[in-house]
């Protein structure tokens, strides 16, 4: 059938430049250049370019450009390029549309449209070159009150606390699974999160034996799948995760194709290997909060009552009251991911039209918690869009204790958000289990990056709290006071529980 897509880029070559050493060839794992020996002469197939660059960034003469594609459908505001691409796929196809990373249609970012207060003169500034910064954060139920006892200048706390995961910074890295991304990135992540102090997450993919030593700092995750959980895993865990839903895809179930299921995979994840691995939509024991304490009782029973226990959801209209039922049923973490968190692969119509934008959800959340007097019994954390160190501070201060962040870490290890992760030919060697592309993630550099990254990341964050004259993390947490919004309407600053910027 004669395809009427009209491809996205232009692959420009400069021949005078060009060398013919293939290194474009050798790199695509798209199969998008060729070269042609007869000719002396390197082809492009435009058609099959993802846009992810690859070719032009190791391309050693700068020889090649990928630029958007100028041809363009006749101009309709309604039935616009996207639209009828989507249109020729499907009829050309039969399927349905699939995508990778996080939503990318032009919804109203809320980071963007807040401001911070800064401190001038009655509330001085504080320099973190001279002054001790705290931003290290603990994620667990905190009681309603503490009781010191002691005496003759000692003071022990009798107040018996729940378990606690410590975090240097309140960064985590999210939920990114064995099988969705290559082990070489897993190793990445788990190294980074041990070396800076925080956390990362295994996703529902089970943890690979070679990670197990990294447990101090690994959240386990228990999905609808219940891949790779066993007892082993459940006490390698610093901290237990039962995912109800994600950002990208609320409401629907997981899907990692049966060639992505390799030996190691299998093994870690416990299905055959080169079978689909198929996570169901709902969980089958849990359709009530009382259902869900039960799976909480029953992971802190297993695990001897010393592990922390999040429940992670997609952000949807009503999270506030889910969240309340979470706490309620037992959760010391809530996880919540807004509509532009990532994933490896979701359908296009789910990823690009349900769910909310985190900041509306976690304004939601943690008001309806203060509300009834139960915040301090679960931590608040929040992912979905998390670009920057502002993103991070913002978030504090709508009310949340830590962020996770996947995306951001992912384009660190050098992912270009090509959205082509669904197709297991990442040629960054991160969304593959293809070993000839794996090996072009180097452990070592990669964990450097991610450790760079949250090192900047941090120092910004302690930059930002001297000026707001704050030296703890803690202090800032739900204090929207020093939050201002910029051309949101009255119900925008409402919902988010903030003051327009010049009140």
């Amino acid at each position: 059938m004669k395809s009427y897509i009209i491809p996205e880029f232009l692959v420009e070559r400069d021949d005078h430049h060009c060398i013919r050493c293939e290194v474009c060839v050798r790199q695509c794992a798209f199969d998008v250049h060729r070269y042609d020996e007869e000719e002396d002469e390197v082809f492009a197939h435009e058609d099959k370019c993802v846009g992810c660059l690859r070719c032009v960034t190791l391309c050693p003469t700068n020889a090649l450009v990928v630029r958007d594609n100028p041809t363009r459908v006749p101009a309709n505001a309604n039935w616009t390029r996207e639209v009828l691409h989507n249109i020729y796929k499907q009829a050309e196809t039969g399927g349905v549309l699939l995508t990778g990373m996080g939503c990318d249609k032009e919804y109203r970012n809320y980071w963007d449209r807040i401001t911070l207060d800064a401190s001038q003169v009655t509330n001085p500034s504080i320099d973190p070159l001279r002054e001790p910064m705290e931003l290290r954060t603990y994620l667990g139920s905190k009681p309603d009150a503490v009781e010191i006892g002691g005496g003759r200048g000692r003071h022990e706390l009798e107040t018996r606390l729940a378990p606690q995961l410590r975090l240097e910074t309140p960064i985590m890295f999210s939920a990114l699974s064995y099988g969705a991304i290559s082990y070489n990135t897993c190793e990445c992540l788990a190294r980074a999160a041990a070396e800076v102090g925080t956390c990362y997450n295994t996703g529902e993919g089970g943890l690979h034996r070679d990670l197990y030593r990294y447990g101090g700092h690994t959240i386990c995750q228990v999905a609808s799948g219940r891949f790779g959980v066993h007892a082993d895993y459940l006490e390698a865990a610093a901290a237990l995760e039962i995912k109800i839903g994600q950002g990208a895809k609320p409401g629907i179930g997981g899907h990692l194709p049966g060639e992505k299921v390799s030996e190691e995979i299998s093994r870690t994840r416990m299905i055959p290997k080169g079978t689909d691995a198929l996570s169901p939509a709902p969980h089958h024991d849990i359709y009530s909060i009382e259902d869900l304490a039960q799976l909480i009782y029953a992971l802190k029973e297993a695990t001897g009552w010393q592990k922390p226990v999040s429940v992670k959801i997609a952000a949807v209209h009503n999270s506030a009251a889910i969240a309340s039922g979470m706490v309620r049923a037992g959760a010391d973490i809530i996880a919540l991911d807004g509509i532009r968190g990532g994933t490896g692969a979701a359908p296009t119509m789910i990823r690009d039209n349900v769910g909310i934008p985190i900041e509306l959800a976690l304004a939601a959340v943690d008001a309806r918690l203060r509300e009834e007097g139960i915040r301090n019994r679960a931590s608040v954390v929040v992912a979905g869009g998390i670009r920057s160190s502002a993103d991070v501070v913002k978030a504090v201060a709508l009310g949340a204790d830590a962020v996770y962040i996947g995306t951001a870490a992912l384009v660190a290890l050098g992912c270009h958000v090509c959205q082509k992760c669904y197709t297991g030919k990442c040629n960054w060697g991160i969304a593959t289990q293809d070993p000839y592309l794996t090996k072009r993630l180097n452990p070592e550099v990669g964990t450097r990056r991610l450790v760079n990254l949250l090192t900047a990341w941090s120092h910004e964050i302690m930059e930002i709290l001297g000026g707001m004259g704050i030296n703890a993390i803690e202090s800032l947490r739900g204090n929207r006071l020093r939050l201002r919004g910029v051309g949101l309407t009255r119900e925008e600053l409402d919902m988010l529980g903030i003051k327009h910027a010049g009140a």
